[in-house]
C-alpha cells in the first residue's frame, strides 16, 4: 500500500516536472524568432550607428583624422573632459563610500531622505540640473552679485562645469555599494570591533576588501558619465570655443558647421572611451563574480 503511494506520488512528480520542463521550452522557430530580433535590434541601433561613426570619421583619410584630434580646440576640449572627470570622479568616490557606509552600518534622522536625495540626479533632467546652477551661480542668480562683485566666475567658466559633472554623476559609486554592504552585513566588522580594531583600521582591512571590486565599478560608470556628460555642461558651460567646450560640445559645434570629418573624429574619440569602459566593466563583473564564487567556495 505504501509502496504504491509513493510510486502514484513520485509518477505525479514526473509529469509536474515535465509540464513546467514543456512550459519553459519553446519551439525551435520561436526560439530563433526571439534570438534572432534580438540580434537584428543590437545590429541596427548599436553596432550600425558605431560603426558609421568611425566610417565617417575616417572618411577623408588618416591625416584629416588625426588633424581633427590635433586642432588647438579639439585639443582643449580633451584637456577639459578629462579634468572635469579627474576632479569630479574622486570627489564622488568618497562621497559615495562614505554614503554607503553611514546608510547600511548606522541608523540616524534622516537616512530615508538621504537616500532618496542620492537618488535625486536620476530623476531630474540633465537640463534642469545646469539651469539650477545658473539659478543659483549666475549673474543674475541668488549669490551671483556676490561672485561678481569679487570676480568670481562660476558660470560659464570651469568651476560650473565641475558643479553641474559632480551634481549628474553622485550617485554611481552610492548606489553600487549600498546594496552590496546590506548584503554583507556588519558582523565582520564588529568581530574586528571586538578584537580591538579601530575605525580606521575596521574599513582598511575589513570594509574596503569587500567592497573593492563594487567600488570599482562604481567609478567606471562615474567616468563614463563624467566624460559624456552632455545636458548639464551645455547649460551652464556658455559654449565657449577653446575654454568651456567639452568633448560632447566640440563635437555639437563642428557638426552645426557641418564640418561633418572633424565632428565624427572627436565622436569617435568619446566612442573608443565608451568601449574601453565598457571592457573594463565587463572584466570587473567577471572578477567580482569569480571572488563572490571562491568566497561561497571557502
Amino acid at each position: 500500500m505504501a509502496g504504491g503511494i509513493a510510486t502514484a506520488l513520485t509518477a505525479k512528480s514526473v509529469r509536474g516536472q515535465q509540464k513546467i520542463s514543456g512550459a519553459t521550452q519553446e519551439s525551435p522557430w520561436v526560439r530563433r524568432l526571439i534570438i534572432g530580433t534580438g540580434l537584428l535590434y543590437f545590429a541596427l541601433f548599436l553596432l550600425l550607428p558605431l560603426a558609421s561613426v568611425f566610417v565617417e570619421a575616417f572618411r577623408k583619410g588618416f591625416d584629416a583624422y588625426l588633424a581633427a584630434l590635433l586642432d588647438p580646440d579639439a585639443l582643449s576640449a580633451i584637456k577639459l573632459t578629462l579634468i572635469v572627470a579627474i576632479v569630479s570622479v574622486p570627489m564622488n568616490l568618497v562621497f559615495g563610500v562614505a554614503a554607503a557606509w553611514a546608510i547600511t552600518k548606522f541608523n540616524f534622522p534622516g537616512k530615508r531622505f538621504l537616500i532618496t536625495m542620492i537618488d535625486l540626479p536620476f530623476s531630474v533632467s540633465p537640463v534642469i540640473a545646469g539651469l539650477i546652477f545658473v539659478l543659483v551661480f549666475g549673474a543674475q542668480g541668488w549669490f551671483g552679485s556676490w561672485f561678481v562683485d569679487n570676480n568670481v566666475k562660476i558660470i560659464f567658466a570651469v568651476p560650473g562645469i565641475l558643479l553641474a559633472t559632480i551634481f549628474v554623476t553622485f550617485p554611481f559609486v552610492a548606489r553600487e555599494l549600498i546594496p552590496l554592504m546590506e548584503a554583507q552585513g556588519k558582523e565582520e566588522e564588529e568581530a574586528a570591533i571586538v578584537l580591538g580594531a579601530r575605525g580606521w583600521q575596521v574599513f582598511r582591512f575589513v570594509t574596503m576588501p569587500n567592497i573593492l571590486w563594487g567600488v570599482i565599478y562604481g567609478v567606471v560608470l562615474c567616468n563614463a558619465r563624467a566624460m559624456g556628460e552632455f545636458g548639464a555642461v551645455s547649460v551652464v558651460s556658455g559654449h565657449i570655443r577653446g575654454e568651456t567646450n567639452s568633448m560632447p560640445l566640440h563635437v555639437e559645434i563642428l557638426y552645426n558647421e557641418y564640418n561633418f570629418a572633424a565632428a565624427f573624429a572627436v565622436a569617435s574619440l568619446l566612442a573608443i572611451l565608451a568601449l574601453l569602459t565598457l571592457l573594463i566593466k565587463t572584466f570587473v563583473e567577471w572578477k567580482a563574480n569569480k571572488v563572490n564564487l571562491e568566497l561561497k567556495e571557502d
